[in-house]
Protein backbone atom coordinates (compact mmCIF):
# COMPACT_ATOMS: atom_id res chain seq x y z
CA UNK A 1 0.00 0.00 0.00
CA UNK A 2 1.24 3.60 -0.87
CA UNK A 3 1.23 6.21 1.83
CA UNK A 4 1.79 9.59 1.88
CA UNK A 5 4.42 10.81 4.65
CA UNK A 6 5.76 14.24 4.84
CA UNK A 7 3.10 16.20 6.01
CA UNK A 8 5.36 19.00 7.20
CA UNK A 9 5.69 19.63 10.94
CA UNK A 10 4.79 16.51 11.90
CA UNK A 11 7.06 14.70 14.03
CA UNK A 12 6.80 11.10 16.02
CA UNK A 13 7.26 11.66 19.60
CA UNK A 14 8.56 8.37 20.40
CA UNK A 15 11.96 9.40 18.92
CA UNK A 16 15.04 6.79 19.92
CA UNK A 17 16.77 8.13 22.95
CA UNK A 18 20.36 8.39 22.16
CA UNK A 19 22.37 7.35 25.18
CA UNK A 20 26.31 6.77 24.66
CA UNK A 21 28.38 5.65 27.70
CA UNK A 22 30.33 3.14 27.72
CA UNK A 23 29.30 1.58 24.42
CA UNK A 24 31.68 4.43 22.47
CA UNK A 25 34.87 3.01 24.41
CA UNK A 26 33.31 -0.69 23.77
CA UNK A 27 32.85 0.15 20.55
CA UNK A 28 36.42 1.97 19.51
CA UNK A 29 38.12 -1.21 20.97
CA UNK A 30 36.46 -3.25 18.04
CA UNK A 31 37.61 -1.76 15.60
CA UNK A 32 41.09 -1.56 16.99
CA UNK A 33 41.80 -4.91 17.31
CA UNK A 34 39.77 -6.41 14.57
CA UNK A 35 42.30 -7.94 12.87
CA UNK A 36 40.85 -7.63 9.42
CA UNK A 37 43.25 -4.99 7.21
CA UNK A 38 40.70 -3.98 5.06
CA UNK A 39 38.66 -3.33 8.42
CA UNK A 40 40.77 -0.66 9.29
CA UNK A 41 41.60 0.67 5.97
CA UNK A 42 40.24 4.29 5.45
CA UNK A 43 37.02 3.85 3.41
CA UNK A 44 37.64 5.56 -0.08
CA UNK A 45 34.14 7.66 -1.42
CA UNK A 46 32.60 7.36 -4.34
CA UNK A 47 33.74 11.09 -4.85
CA UNK A 48 37.80 9.87 -4.74
CA UNK A 49 37.08 6.96 -6.84
CA UNK A 50 35.12 8.81 -9.51
CA UNK A 51 37.66 11.72 -9.79
CA UNK A 52 40.30 8.91 -9.81
CA UNK A 53 38.67 6.91 -13.01
CA UNK A 54 37.85 10.19 -14.59
CA UNK A 55 34.37 9.79 -14.34
CA UNK A 56 32.35 12.79 -14.29
CA UNK A 57 30.20 13.58 -10.86
CA UNK A 58 27.74 15.65 -9.64
CA UNK A 59 29.59 18.15 -7.01
CA UNK A 60 28.33 17.73 -3.31
CA UNK A 61 29.74 20.92 -1.02
CA UNK A 62 32.74 19.85 1.15
CA UNK A 63 32.63 20.89 4.75
CA UNK A 64 32.53 24.15 4.98
CA UNK A 65 30.91 24.44 8.62
CA UNK A 66 27.84 24.97 7.67
CA UNK A 67 25.33 22.72 9.25
CA UNK A 68 23.25 20.07 6.59
CA UNK A 69 20.30 21.97 5.54
CA UNK A 70 17.08 20.55 7.90
CA UNK A 71 13.87 18.82 6.76
CA UNK A 72 10.37 17.57 7.83
CA UNK A 73 10.80 14.00 9.17
CA UNK A 74 7.46 13.39 8.25
CA UNK A 75 4.79 10.94 9.76
CA UNK A 76 6.67 7.39 8.58
CA UNK A 77 9.74 7.34 11.34
CA UNK A 78 9.41 4.39 13.05
CA UNK A 79 11.85 3.26 16.49
CA UNK A 80 13.96 1.05 17.11
CA UNK A 81 14.67 -0.26 13.82
CA UNK A 82 17.49 -2.90 13.04
CA UNK A 83 21.03 -1.67 13.30
CA UNK A 84 22.71 -2.63 10.22
CA UNK A 85 24.39 -1.06 6.71
CA UNK A 86 22.98 -3.21 4.25
CA UNK A 87 19.33 -3.25 3.50
CA UNK A 88 19.61 -5.41 0.04
CA UNK A 89 16.88 -8.48 0.72
CA UNK A 90 15.47 -10.60 -2.05
CA UNK A 91 12.21 -8.63 -2.05
CA UNK A 92 14.34 -5.38 -2.95
CA UNK A 93 14.68 -5.46 -6.86
CA UNK A 94 15.82 -1.50 -7.31
CA UNK A 95 18.61 0.33 -9.07
CA UNK A 96 21.43 -0.17 -6.36
CA UNK A 97 22.86 2.71 -4.54
CA UNK A 98 26.23 2.09 -2.05
CA UNK A 99 26.22 5.16 -0.60
CA UNK A 100 28.82 6.26 1.84
CA UNK A 101 30.21 9.89 3.58
CA UNK A 102 31.14 11.34 6.81
CA UNK A 103 29.84 13.11 9.56
CA UNK A 104 31.35 16.90 10.88
CA UNK A 105 30.75 18.85 13.27
CA UNK A 106 30.84 22.40 12.60
CA UNK A 107 34.52 22.79 12.78
CA UNK A 108 35.12 20.03 10.26
CA UNK A 109 36.37 17.63 12.67
CA UNK A 110 34.88 13.76 11.70
CA UNK A 111 32.67 12.73 14.07
CA UNK A 112 33.20 8.97 15.47
CA UNK A 113 30.27 6.98 17.73
CA UNK A 114 27.34 9.42 15.91
CA UNK A 115 23.81 7.70 15.50
CA UNK A 116 22.41 7.65 11.63
CA UNK A 117 19.45 6.63 10.68
CA UNK A 118 17.93 6.15 7.30
CA UNK A 119 14.20 5.09 6.05
CA UNK A 120 13.02 5.32 2.40
CA UNK A 121 10.52 3.89 0.17
CA UNK A 122 11.18 0.82 -2.26
CA UNK A 123 11.20 0.31 -6.34
CA UNK A 124 7.29 0.81 -6.06
CA UNK A 125 7.31 4.27 -3.99
CA UNK A 126 6.12 2.11 -0.79
CA UNK A 127 6.88 2.15 2.65
CA UNK A 128 7.24 -0.41 5.12
CA UNK A 129 5.11 0.19 7.75
CA UNK A 130 4.10 -3.06 9.12
CA UNK A 131 7.86 -4.25 9.44
CA UNK A 132 11.66 -2.85 8.57
CA UNK A 133 12.30 -3.17 4.94
CA UNK A 134 14.38 -0.51 3.80
CA UNK A 135 14.99 1.11 7.29
CA UNK A 136 18.14 0.63 9.86
CA UNK A 137 20.48 3.02 11.75
CA UNK A 138 24.35 2.88 12.22
CA UNK A 139 27.35 4.12 13.89
CA UNK A 140 29.98 5.81 12.52
CA UNK A 141 33.09 4.27 12.62
CA UNK A 142 36.24 6.03 14.22
CA UNK A 143 37.07 8.27 11.08
CA UNK A 144 33.41 9.28 11.31
CA UNK A 145 32.38 7.11 8.22
CA UNK A 146 29.48 5.45 7.04
CA UNK A 147 28.16 2.86 4.28
CA UNK A 148 25.01 1.83 3.13
CA UNK A 149 23.94 -0.47 0.87
CA UNK A 150 20.81 0.07 -0.71
CA UNK A 151 18.42 1.31 -3.71
CA UNK A 152 17.80 4.45 -5.03
CA UNK A 153 13.82 5.01 -4.33
CA UNK A 154 10.83 5.63 -6.45
CA UNK A 155 9.34 8.83 -6.81
CA UNK A 156 4.95 8.81 -5.33
CA UNK A 157 2.12 11.00 -4.88
CA UNK A 158 1.36 12.42 -1.37
CA UNK A 159 -0.04 14.68 0.41
CA UNK A 160 2.19 17.21 -1.13
CA UNK A 161 1.78 16.33 -4.53
CA UNK A 162 4.37 14.50 -6.27
CA UNK A 163 7.26 13.85 -4.22
CA UNK A 164 11.03 13.42 -5.41
CA UNK A 165 12.97 10.17 -4.51
CA UNK A 166 14.58 10.86 -1.45
CA UNK A 167 15.80 8.92 1.36
CA UNK A 168 14.88 9.99 5.06
CA UNK A 169 17.92 10.84 7.83
CA UNK A 170 18.21 11.58 11.20
CA UNK A 171 21.84 12.33 12.34
CA UNK A 172 23.43 12.33 15.99
CA UNK A 173 26.32 13.02 17.62
CA UNK A 174 26.55 11.33 20.97
CA UNK A 175 24.51 13.52 23.68
CA UNK A 176 24.07 16.04 21.07
CA UNK A 177 20.66 17.58 19.14
CA UNK A 178 18.89 15.25 16.12
CA UNK A 179 19.44 16.51 12.48
CA UNK A 180 16.83 15.61 10.49
CA UNK A 181 16.56 15.73 6.98
CA UNK A 182 16.33 14.29 3.30
CA UNK A 183 18.28 13.22 0.97
CA UNK A 184 17.78 13.76 -3.03
CA UNK A 185 19.34 12.89 -6.45
CA UNK A 186 20.61 14.55 -9.31
CA UNK A 187 18.25 15.26 -12.29
CA UNK A 188 20.67 13.25 -14.58
CA UNK A 189 19.60 10.11 -12.09
CA UNK A 190 18.63 6.99 -14.47
CA UNK A 191 16.29 4.74 -12.81
CA UNK A 192 12.70 3.36 -13.49
CA UNK A 193 12.26 5.19 -16.14
CA UNK A 194 11.06 8.31 -14.47
CA UNK A 195 12.87 11.95 -15.69
CA UNK A 196 14.33 13.20 -12.47
CA UNK A 197 14.55 16.57 -13.58
CA UNK A 198 11.12 16.81 -13.58
CA UNK A 199 10.32 15.43 -10.41
CA UNK A 200 13.13 17.18 -8.61
CA UNK A 201 11.82 21.06 -9.55
CA UNK A 202 8.69 20.17 -9.19
CA UNK A 203 9.11 18.83 -5.49
CA UNK A 204 8.27 21.46 -3.10
CA UNK A 205 10.22 20.24 -0.23
CA UNK A 206 13.10 19.61 -2.12
CA UNK A 207 16.02 21.22 -1.22
CA UNK A 208 19.45 21.01 -3.73
CA UNK A 209 21.89 21.37 -0.85
CA UNK A 210 20.86 17.96 0.39
CA UNK A 211 21.87 16.09 -3.39
CA UNK A 212 23.85 12.92 -3.13
CA UNK A 213 26.90 13.25 -5.29
CA UNK A 214 26.32 10.18 -7.58
CA UNK A 215 28.87 8.18 -9.96
CA UNK A 216 27.65 5.75 -12.51
CA UNK A 217 25.58 4.42 -13.37
CA UNK A 218 27.71 1.33 -13.78
CA UNK A 219 26.81 -2.55 -13.68
CA UNK A 220 23.28 -1.64 -13.10
CA UNK A 221 23.78 0.37 -10.07
CA UNK A 222 25.09 3.99 -8.68
CA UNK A 223 27.43 4.82 -6.01
CA UNK A 224 26.95 7.96 -3.81
CA UNK A 225 28.56 10.40 -1.32
CA UNK A 226 27.15 12.77 0.96
CA UNK A 227 29.02 14.39 3.97
CA UNK A 228 26.67 15.77 6.91
CA UNK A 229 27.84 18.49 8.85
CA UNK A 230 25.79 18.65 12.88
CA UNK A 231 25.50 20.33 15.65
CA UNK A 232 26.92 18.48 18.68
CA UNK A 233 25.35 20.74 21.39
CA UNK A 234 21.94 22.67 21.82
CA UNK A 235 21.57 25.93 20.13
Amino acid sequence: MRHDHDADGEHTSSRRAFIRTSSVGMTAALVATSGAGAALAAPVSPVQEARAAGRPLAVTPACDGHETPAATEGPLFKPQSPERTDFITPAIRGVRLELSGIVYDTACKPLSGSLIEFWQCDQNGDYDTAGFSLRGHQYTNSRGAFRLSTIIPRDYWGRWGQRAPHIHTQVQAPGGPVLVTQLYFPDNTQAYGRDFATLNAADRLLNRACTIALAGPKDGGYTGAFDFVIQTTAK
